[in-house]
């Protein structure tokens, strides 16, 4: 899930999100004789190449099992690739400096990585790169920005009393059940002596997967539906009652198990009562559909001469693939199933050897999704040897072919979805008015297009399409009610770090995401790109 907000510290085409991280562990090393080890995790981002820390968890004493209370909250920014290192120690002396504990194993990834599985579960590794034994992380990420925030009020009545001298210590820990059917601590709320507990969760509701407290599927758009389950850790307490919203005040008993087995004649350990509950509006869900088009005309030269930027070298490279592998590496972050529709344009195929302007490169046109980025350069080089490069060159037919899909997503009432075209060219172009109109055209539905112009042509073309000087209009003299191109020249970022390309590749994305949902009068910090 990939959701946006407006920041405007960091001015207009930079957006950002903020995510919460949730963390747990399995069978971590035992670094201990007399016990096992006390983990604790430390988070760290990458700052120029060198590993800065953002946080600690808390120490899980003799556990190597834990499940983190600790949440980090980083802001994610779509545009920017953030490296994260999660690293785990057994917490040996009363030190802050990490060389004074045991190294139980580290994972590192992009922040990218984990938005878009919203759970990732790795296995840990040492600094040799080694395993870390049979370690393993798991990374919980929940966007908050664009969440349903609930926010209760509940009170306690009458609850067993723990301690011998004074009254008891009570909190309130509440846990969310995933997917996986395992539950994960959302919220510990303060030590409340007067047994009011007024607590804030974020929690993702969407449409048609609710997710809350403890799974609540059965919802409905008018009232929706959530179980809270509460654990009062210190008093061995524990409740379960389901709730709609809106609802009235909800009374429900907290059961301790251990007594309830002992005594026929029990009834509870006292009442928590939940004396108010809001939910705020409703989020939507916007799913992003990649498209990869490739230019396979003949103004590329002839791919089995080195001139060519079709010439596959002896180290197995191109400049196709070099942008291929590239850009593809920054998209696939945020896209969910790592699926890629892959199309190529301007050449010859068999067995009949007329032209194509939007054929499948994998050469099967009722599923031309590839695997991932690897799949895409996997395809691409496949196809080459059974292709003639011809002309001319058209890219009118390839926006138009993506135009149609995201014309019928308007038409559904499921997930929103938004669908973003990569277009890998040599930028010499033919069909200049029908691109210009098919561009207009397409500005008015759900839809982006980013072109990655490769080699050292002269790209005007390009960037007279990027429309960043001036309103672009259709032969007709229609202008776009919005600009939907981004252009780069590849050798511009050739040699340089992933993350100099990726800003370049997704510095207006956000903007046109965010704008075209303005247009529609929806809220872009009600939506979600996943």
């Amino acid at each position: 899930n990939k959701m946006w907000k407006k920041s405007k510290a960091m001015g207009p085409q930079n957006c950002v999100t903020r995510v919460e991280l949730s963390v747990c562990c399995g069978n971590l090393l035992d670094r201990d004789v007399a016990s096992k080890s006390d983990p604790f995790l430390v988070l760290f981002h990458e700052v120029d190449s060198n590993w800065v820390e953002i946080g600690r968890t808390e120490t899980a004493v003799n556990n190597l099992n834990p499940v983190f209370g600790v949440k980090f909250k980083v802001d994610y920014h779509f545009e920017e690739v953030q490296k994260l290192k999660f690293s785990l120690f057994d917490e040996d002396k009363c030190s802050s400096q990490l060389y004074e504990h045991d190294f139980l194993g580290e994972y590192i990834c992009t922040l990218g990585v984990i938005v878009s599985n919203k759970k990732l579960h790795r296995s840990l590794t040492l600094a040799n790169g080694k395993p870390a034994g049979k370690g393993t992380i798991t990374i919980t990420a929940l966007e908050l920005s664009d969440n349903r925030v609930i926010t209760l009020s509940l009170y306690g009545r009458k609850l067993d009393k723990k301690d011998f001298f004074g009254k008891s210590d009570p909190y309130l820990e509440f846990h969310k059940q995933g997917d996986d059917g395992k539950w994960m601590l959302v919220h510990r709320t303060e030590v409340s002596w007067k047994l009011l507990f007024t607590s804030v969760f974020v929690c993702q509701l969407l449409p048609e997967n609710l997710v809350s407290f403890a799974n609540g599927r059965n919802a409905n758009r008018a009232g929706v539906r959530m179980s809270v389950n509460c654990v009062g850790v210190q008093m061995g307490l524990s409740c379960n009652c389901s709730l709609s919203v809106p609802f009235h005040q909800v009374e429900f008993e907290c059961i301790n198990p251990k007594k309830q087995k002992k005594k026929k004649s029990y009834k509870n350990s006292g009442i928590i009562i939940l004396k108010s509950c809001k939910v705020n509006q409703d989020t939507q869900r916007l799913i992003d559909i990649h498209y990869v088009g490739i230019d396979f005309t003949a103004s590329n030269g002839n791919p089995r001469e080195p001139s060519s930027l079709h010439y596959i070298n002896p180290l197995g490279s191109n400049e196709y693939l070099s942008a291929i592998l590239a850009v593809g590496q920054i998209i696939q972050d945020y896209d969910t199933d790592k699926m890629f529709p892959a199309l190529g344009f301007g050449a010859q195929l068999p067995p009949d050897w007329k032209v194509s302007h939007e054929f499948a490169i994998n050469f099967d046109p009722t599923n031309p999704f590839c695997q991932g980025v690897e799949g895409i350069a996997q395809a691409y080089s496949a196809c080459l040897p059974h292709i003639r490069f011809y002309g001319p060159t058209n890219f009118s037919p390839i926006i138009t072919h993506v135009a149609r899909f995201a014309t019928q997503a308007l038409q559904q009432e499921t997930a929103a979805q938004y669908f973003t075209l990569l277009i890998i060219t040599d930028g010499v172009i033919s069909d200049m008015d029908e691109t210009r109109h098919a561009i207009v055209q397409a500005a008015k539905l759900p839809m982006s297009i980013i072109i990655i112009g490769v080699g050292n042509a002269d790209f005007a073309a390009m960037e007279f399409l990027d429309g960043d000087s001036s309103v672009l209009r259709s032969y007709t003299g229609e202008e776009a009610v919005r600009d939907i191109v981004q252009f780069v020249p590849f050798r511009d970022f050739r040699n340089a770090p992933k993350e100099t390309l990726a800003k370049s590749v997704l510095a207006e994305l956000p903007q046109q995401v965010t704008q075209y949902f303005k247009q529609r009068n929806l809220s872009p910090s009600n939506t979600a790109l996943e």
